[in-house]
Formats: structure tokens, C-alpha cells, sequence
């Protein structure tokens, strides 16, 4: 019986556990990535495992999200970033080179290698190797040469025939599997990307639909490294890293999707969901206010060189904004040495910066009620840093179309002759950017500005939660509702003040309230629906919570980053045995659960009472006995320095 390429990938890197889906396992990690919204948490707890130096073959920090440095808490963070990397054995990318996933599958990725990256969007790098996103905590464990433990996947394999029609491209073929196969449901699952189709895919198309894996649900998606991926590498000067790798012929998978590229057409994600996916064509007419074309999604020189060519000669519509921001630095400097960026300057965009920007609601949020089309992954409500903005996900020829015409029109119909683009045959490249760490690290003195604080300490886990339901929720609560990201970003290092904001846009007074139930010696307790903790990896929305005395979080369904972040910080992530139990809590109700350490040690359903009825509901869990024990703890960080006694 031949292998998957996912199960080989895994294989070679198994250090506990067997692949059999379903079951825990834990893998070596060759690389890591983090970024400085997620980074300073993340170095701050690798220095609380007083680990000398990182362990891995290549890590990588990079300023990506914090750049517009609104007030001296990113600059900050940025410096202890740059100290703390030269120290601890860490590359370093400052603002300025690029988007992380971007810069990271030009000059890193490497195909057959194992990537941990504390961003969800890791798994762009699936357009060369195997990536998987995880909270900081999982990322620092592996940095100091642990394990990273998963659930030992089912492998679902998109085979693609056909080549995709002119004006239709590789963010239409995700936006289809969302349809297909929506954001929920997924956890546990890996995508493998396979089929004659995959030859007419460049790898940055590729990277473009492994990235919106992450909308997916997916542990991860992946793509066979073969003699395309060996051109790219060539390209930038990276033919070495190259080995091929590719499924066996009579692989086994537990399910196969059959995809004819040719019959794809141009789509669009709606107004608040990346599965909320429409016909451009049915969609046309509709007035829009903003067009930004970028995010790590689409901001390759692939992209704007289609992009450019369907602006050169022509004008944006004076009514509408449109702005373009470049993935990166190598990207940039590429089309402006090739009159490209001039064509794009000529038009009316205005050029923003190499970072994620408006992606993560940090600047370029829209006017009130705007209609906004954007080429990045997540289309949340308010993500944008408007409430009351509709927000639509397309292709960069779709973007452009609407940039033109001042309303959503299929690209198809501008009667304009489609641009044709090749990727070259060598990359503009300058790693100046990418600062190698200090040869002696005693050298190093690491700076920490005041907005840093230490990692919160966690408390065991108690025999009894007893306390309130201090806010319910509904279904697709994402970590943008949890912890908001744009303007509170810079107080990711300092948790008490970054707790201020938790569940900002849904229940304004959470925080204060919580905190008052924590010191009264109350336990909070949160009631979600399906698919709870979709969208980032942010792990301070399993942090801040912690701090502010939440126990439990009781749902529906959780989604795979934000439970294993939950574990990671000492909450229970617990699942109604029936479904419907859901009614019988209100908010504000008082519970309790009892005999919770002798529970879990039986593998027995725990029992929620509820006082305000009287009523019981029975909780599921699913928890490895590791995870247990990490729970029983208070969390990964004590877990950790318990095991090193």
C-alpha cells in the first residue's frame, strides 16, 4: 500500500506515537516562524524555559503586523524582538522586508521539511514543504527542541485536472473548495493538493491556496514538490534545497475531490464569512468604495504583475481608494526596476508598505457602510477597523476589475486582452534585511521596554469550577471577537492592559466584569456555539482570558489552534455531550462542576449544575493524556518546568 506525501512528510519526522488518524502524535520541527505580534509573547516564554539557544535547523522572527508604531510600544517590542533573536540563535527580519509567509517561501521554505509558525497562515509555505500553524507556547517548546504534538491527521487529497481559464486564478480555486467544503467541520484533516492540474499552478498560486487553507479549518494543506517548485527555487538561487517529493502512485486517502480547473470561474467570498462564496458575474453592479490588493494571500510578484498590467494606461475610478502593498521587499524592488510599480503609480493606487496592514484592520479601514474588496483571507466582521463594512474577498483580477469600473464587475468583461505572466528566471535577491544572530551571545544584552511584562502565571487546574457564565456567544466566534487586533495590537506584551479589551465588540463590559469575579474568588465560565476560536492563531485569546479568570470555555465545536491554545493556558475546552444543552444555559447563570481532577483521570463525562434551573448538563472533552496532565498543571509552561525537574 503507497504512501501519501503527507503520511511520508510525517514519517520521516515522528518522534512519538503512530500515524493512525485520530491519535496524538508528535513530530520534530526543522523550522520556525514567528511574527512580532505573536513573537515578543512567544521569546518571552522560550526565555522562561531557560533554554540557551534555539534548537532548531532555522528560526526565523519577523516584523510584519506592528509597523505602523503608533506610540513607543512596537517600536519597543521590535528592539527586544531584534536582542532577544540575536541572542537566542534566531534570524532576524525587520520591517520593512516583507510579510512573514511571503518572505519566509522565497527565501526559507524547503521542501520536505517540517515549519511551525505562530501565525495561522503558516501553511502558505504548503506550496513547498509541509507548514502548521500554533500559538506561540508551541512554537517556543519546539525552538528549544520539543516535540509538536497533533492529531495524527486524515489526509483528503483535491485532485486537479484541467488548467485554469484565462482571468481566473488560484484564489478562485480556494474560494470554491470553501464552498465546497465551508469553515467548519475540517479540524483534523490535512489537504493534499495532487493531479496533472498542479503542473499549471506557479508556486506562489500554490502558496495562495494552501494559505486559505487555514479558512478551511485544516491542520494544514500541502503540495508535491516537483520540477516547479524546482524552477522557483532556482529562481532564487535556492536549487540545492530542492529534493523531490511526490505521493506514491497507489497512495491511500479517506476522501478524494475531483477539481477540473477549466471549469472555475471568477468568484467572491461575502460579507462575514470566507465561506459566504458568490459568482462575480452574479454579483455585478454592486457600487464599491475600496479595492486593496495584497496580505499574504495575494501580494507575490505574480499578482502584481497582473495587476499592473490590467492598470497600465488606464485610471482607478475616481470614486473609490485603492491601495497595493507588495508581499515583500523582493517583490518591490522587482517592479520598480520593471516599470511595473509605475504603471500601478500612474493608475491612482497608492502604494503601501510591505507588511499586513490592512489585512489585520492596522490603517486603511474603510468609510462607514463601505463596500470593500480586498485580495486578503479573512473577511470577519469589523476585521477591517469598520463595523459597518461589507467586506468581499477576490482574485487580484477581480480587485482590479472593480477598481476600474468603481463596482464589482467579472474581469472577463472589461474586453481588455489577459495579461500573461511569467515568473522570471532569477529573483531580485538581497537578504540585507534578514540580520543573522550574534556569533557570541553573551555579546547580546536583551532590551525590554516598558510595555513588556512577563508571561501571566497560570494556576492548577482546581478539583471544582464554581462560578457564573459570564458571556454567552453564538456560532463562528473567531479570535478577532475574543482579543481585536488593529489598534490594540501593541499591547500584546503587556497582558493586563491587553485584557482590557477581551470580547471588545461583543460584550464591552467583559473585561471589567470578569476581573471582578476573579478577585471575588468567582470563576468565569464561557458558553460558545460551533466552530468556537475560528481565524488567527493569536494565542493571547486563550492568554488574556486566563488572566481574567475564565476556567472554562464550554462549546459547541472549538477549532484546532485556539483549543490547543486554551490547553496550553490552563482552560478546560469542553463540549456539550448533546447539542441542544446549549439553550439550557443562559448568561449570568451561576454553575458549578465538581470532582473535576478524579473526572478526568476516569476519562469520564464531566457535569455541568446549573442553579438558575437546577438543571445538569453532561460535558465531553477530548484530551490526550499529555494534555490532561498540561491541564492538571495550570498550563504548558508549568507542564514544562515540571518535566525538566
Amino acid at each position: 500500500m503507497g504512501k501519501n506525501l503527507v503520511y511520508k512528510i510525517l514519517a520521516s519526522h515522528l518522534v512519538e506515537g503512530a500515524l493512525e488518524p485520530g491519535t496524538e502524535i508528535a513530530i520534530r520541527i526543522d523550522q520556525t516562524l514567528t511574527q512580532d505580534a505573536t513573537g515578543t509573547m512567544a521569546y518571552l516564554q522560550f526565555e522562561a524555559m531557560d533554554v540557551p539557544r534555539v534548537k532548531t535547523e532555522l528560526s526565523v522572527s519577523y516584523v510584519d503586523h506592528n509597523t505602523l508604531q503608533d506610540g513607543f510600544e512596537n517600536a519597543d517590542d521590535h528592539r527586544y524582538l531584534m536582542t532577544v533573536a540575536s541572542k537566542y540563535g534566531i534570524h532576524y527580519s525587520k520591517a520593512g522586508n516583507g510579510i512573514c509567509h511571503q518572505v519566509h517561501l522565497e527565501r526559507f521554505g524547503r521542501p520536505g521539511k517540517t515549519m511551525l509558525g505562530s501565525d495561522s497562515h503558516t501553511p502558505t509555505g504548503g506550496g513547498i514543504g509541509i507548514a502548521i500553524g500554533a500559538g506561540g507556547l508551541d512554537v517556543a517548546v519546539a525552538m528549544g527542541g520539543g516535540p509538536f504534538f497533533l492529531t495524527c491527521p486524515k489526509v483528503v487529497k483535491v485532485n486537479l485536472s484541467g488548467k485554469l481559464q484565462p482571468w481566473v486564478s488560484a484564489k478562485d480555486v480556494i474560494l470554491l473548495i470553501l464552498k465546497m467544503l465551508t469553515t467548519k467541520g475540517n479540524v483534523g484533516t490535512v489537504i493534499e493538493y495532487g493531479g496533472e492540474g498542479v503542473k499549471g499552478l506557479s508556486v506562489p498560486e500554490r502558496a495562495t491556496i494552501t494559505n486559505m487553507g487555514a479558512e478551511l479549518g485544516v491542520t494544514t494543506s500541502v503540495f508535491p514538490s516537483d520540477d516547479i517548485t524546482k524552477a522557483f527555487l532556482k529562481a532564487q538561487r535556492r536549487e540545492s534545497d530542492w529534493v523531490e517529493l511526490v505521493a506514491d502512485a497507489d497512495a491511500v486517502y479517506d476522501r478524494v475531490i475531483e477539481l477540473d480547473l477549466s471549469t472555475v470561474e471568477p468568484l467572491m467570498a461575502k460579507p462575514h464569512s470566507p465561506d459566504n462564496i458568490g459568482s462575480v458575474k452574479k454579483l455585478a453592479g454592486l457600487k464599491v468604495d475600496q479595492v486593496m490588493v495584497g496580505s499574504c494571500t495575494n501580494s507575490s510578484f505574480r499578482d502584481l504583475m497582473i495587476v499592473a498590467a490590467m492598470l497600465k494606461g488606464r485610471r482607478v475610478f475616481p470614486d473609490l481608494s485603492f491601495g497595493v502593498a507588495p508581499g515583500s521587499r523582493q517583490v518591490l524592488e522587482m517592479i520598480a526596476k520593471n516599470g511595473a510599480l509605475a504603471d500601478i503609480i500612474a493608475a491612482g493606487a497608492r502604494v503601501l508598505e510591505s507588511t499586513c496592514g490592512f489585512c489585520i484592520g492596522a490603517g486603511q479601514a474603510p468609510k462607514t457602510d463601505a463596500v470593500s474588496i480586498r485580495t486578503s483571507n479573512r473577511n470577519f466582521e469589523a476585521r477591517s477597523g469598520t463595523k459597518s463594512a461589507k467586506v468581499y474577498l477576490a482574485s487580484p483580477e477581480s480587485a482590479v476589475a472593480a477598481a476600474l469600473t468603481g463596482g464589482i464587475m467579472d474581469p472577463r468583461d472589461l474586453g481588455i486582452p489577459y495579461p500573461e505572466i511569467s515568473l522570471p528566471e532569477q529573483f531580485w535577491i538581497d537578504d540585507s534585511m534578514v540580520l543573522p544572530p550574534a556569533k557570541d551571545p553573551l555579546s547580546v544584552t536583551v532590551y525590554r521596554g516598558p510595555n513588556i511584562g512577563d508571561p501571566p502565571a497560570a494556576e492548577p487546574l482546581p478539583e471544582q469550577i464554581k462560578g457564573v457564565v459570564s458571556i454567552k456567544v453564538g456560532d463562528k466566534i473567531t479570535t478577532d471577537h475574543i482579543m481585536p487586533a488593529g489598534s490594540r495590537l501593541k499591547y500584546r506584551s503587556n497582558i493586563p492592559k491587553y485584557a482590557e479589551f477581551v470580547f471588545e465588540g461583543v460584550d464591552a463590559g467583559f473585561s471589567k466584569k470578569a476581573l471582578e469575579n476573579k478577585k471575588a474568588g468567582v470563576h468565569n465560565i464561557v458558553i460558545a456555539g460551533s466552530s468556537y476560536g475560528q481565524g488567527s492563531s493569536r494565542e493571547h485569546a486563550a492568554i488574556c482570558p486566563m488572566y481574567l479568570g475564565v476556567k472554562a470555555v464550554i462549546a459547541k465545536s472549538f477549532e484546532r489552534i485556539h483549543a490547543a491554545n486554551l490547553i496550553n493556558f490552563g482552560i478546560l475546552p469542553l463540549t456539550f455531550v448533546n447539542e441542544a444543552d446549549y439553550d439550557v444555559i443562559s448568561a449570568s447563570d451561576s454553575v458549578e462542576i465538581v470532582d473535576i481532577k478524579a473526572t478526568l483521570a476516569k476519562g469520564a463525562d464531566l457535569a455541568l449544575k446549573d442553579a438558575a434551573n437546577g438543571k445538569t448538563v453532561m460535558l465531553k472533552y477530548s484530551l490526550s493524556s499529555r494534555q490532561r496532565d498540561i491541564l492538571l498543571a495550570g498550563g504548558m509552561l508549568n507542564y514544562t518546568r515540571a518535566q525538566a525537574k
